[in-house]
């Protein structure tokens, strides 16, 4: 009897005091994208208060957002939900991953209203997008591997022929065209080995990670990046781990070099190379109690958000002189740290995160 008594009570609650008790944020916006009703999971949401949210259009107070803010005007005033289950939009400089609808209101005060309704993507969708992720990442590596084999081998033979070639030319002066054709063919093995990458872990020692960052830091500096701040922000309480220094080094580099040429020219061209210390991290749906976080942060242009996805594929890249074959490396030696390494980007701000587990010594003989 209380049940039914509680939910005759409910039906006559206003709809805002309704909205109030929802988990997905309601946001009501007019054509102009003004703001003109937000529930309390949206203030939650937006980390401010109804007041102030009222103040400016939401597109205005999203730094950034991987949907089309036209699109969704354009679907709408045709009459049509839309709904985008993998989106990312910038609040106070931090990302988040959403759910978003947009529906019209129809009502005679303004034509043009939305109801957008916005659900934050939770802890476990996003341990399953990373490990299927992490799946097609594994595959396209081993389609990879694969294919350089198949290339690999038939190279030692042509390569083998035309040194026996070389010796059998009646005119010395036809070598020429038999070095063409092993230089090509060592050209072509020395690609196929680095689509390769390591294929063990390297030699393990205990090692500061800013030690290995101060390396990539020299290096950048002396690479001809000119007009680029290299801004530290080191947390000097993160431990020494076990890590192999010299495969960190050419991964961190791998992705700074990226970064530095993505800013090279541009005025107040910055790149930060920040560290801290992350606490009961899930990395590959394992739950590590400390783990090192590395950021490699630059406030370039942006990667387009079709190939963020995709990035550390290898063969995959958005330099026109580019193999992409950098970032498929880094992503390869990270995961022999056990760790991993995600992306978030929008124009001005782009942030390499790495995250490696630190193993403490009690633990390593249990």
């Amino acid at each position: 009897m209380h049940q039914i008594s509680a939910n005759k009570d409910a039906t006559r609650m206003a709809p805002a005091q309704l909205f109030d008790h929802l988990l997905t944020a309601i946001i009501v916006v007019d054509s102009q994208w003004r703001i003109q009703y937000v529930n309390a999971a949206a203030e939650q949401l937006m980390h401010q208060s109804a007041r102030r949210l009222l103040t400016r259009p939401l597109t205005e107070q999203i730094q950034h957002a991987s949907v089309d803010w036209a699109q969704i005007a354009n679907t709408t005033r045709a009459g049509q939900s839309l709904t985008d289950s993998d989106v990312t939009w910038v609040v106070d400089g931090q990302p988040q991953k959403v759910q978003l609808s947009a529906s019209p209101l129809f009502d005679q005060e303004d034509e043009g209203r939305l109801l957008l309704e916005v659900n934050v993507v939770s802890q476990q969708q996003r341990i399953s997008k990373e490990l299927t992720q992490k799946a097609q990442q594994q595959a396209a590596k081993e389609l990879v591997r694969g294919l350089a084999h198949e290339i690999k081998n038939p190279l030692g033979g042509l390569r083998g022929a035309a040194q026996l070639l070389e010796k059998m030319l009646p005119d010395a002066s036809l070598a020429e065209y038999t070095q063409i054709i092993i230089e090509q063919a060592d050209r072509l093995r020395n690609l196929v080995d680095r689509l390769l990458g390591p294929q063990r872990p390297g030699l393990r020692q205990r090692q500061n990670i800013h030690v290995v960052l101060e390396k990539v830091r020299q290096l950048i500096s002396l690479d001809n990046h000119e007009g680029i701040q290299i801004i530290r922000d080191y947390d000097p309480s993160l431990p020494d781990f076990e890590m192999d220094p010299e495969q960190l080094e050419q991964a961190i580099l791998n992705v700074a070099t990226n970064a530095a040429d993505a800013i090279s020219g541009q005025p107040n061209a910055r790149l930060t190379l920040r560290t801290r210390t992350g606490f009961q991290t899930v990395i590959h749906g394992e739950r590590h109690r400390v783990v090192a976080q590395i950021e490699i942060i630059d406030n370039g242009p942006g990667i387009a958000p079709h190939l963020q996805d995709t990035l550390f594929y290898p063969m995959v890249t958005s330099k026109a002189d580019g193999n992409g074959l950098g970032l498929a490396i880094t992503h390869h030696l990270i995961d022999q740290h056990q760790g991993k390494i995600d992306v978030n980007s929008w124009p001005g701000h782009t942030c390499f995160t790495i995250q490696l587990p630190i193993i403490e010594k009690d633990t390593l003989h249990e």
